[in-house]
């Protein structure tokens, strides 16, 4: 049994900041790869960010210098911190990890159910 469970979205002006937490529980052994994903109406799903286990990170181009990603191993949560929220940035956003549990040698892929950010003009 493995859980993701977001939270800290909802509706901020243009310009605003809001911080999105997913936090991980369950019969974990261990997290590789977490990140965030978006997807606004009519448009693809979207990595917007990803951290390794060893914190490396890597952001998608619209988003570099606005939106931090990081994690807290201790707690099996990861982090999005949004800066200089634009009216683009509107979408679902979604967290995923790939999770190893107590139960299996694999690593298993788990999505949260994700969290609405409305940016408003």
């Amino acid at each position: 049994q493995v859980q993701l469970v977001e939270s800290g979205g909802g509706l901020v002006q243009a310009g605003g900041s809001l911080r999105l937490s997913c936090a991980a529980s369950g019969s974990i052994l261990s997290i590789n790869e977490m990140g965030w994903h978006r997807q606004a109406p009519g448009k693809q799903r979207e990595t917007v960010a990803s951290i390794s286990s060893g914190s490396g990170t890597k952001y998608e181009d619209s988003v570099k210098g606005r939106f931090t990603i990081s994690r807290d191993n201790a707690e099996n949560t990861v982090y999005l911190q949004m800066n200089s929220l634009k009216p683009e940035d509107t979408a679902v956003y979604y967290c995923n990890a790939a999770i190893r549990t107590h139960y299996s040698i694999y690593m298993s892929e788990y999505w949260g159910q994700g969290t609405q950010v409305t940016v408003s003009s």
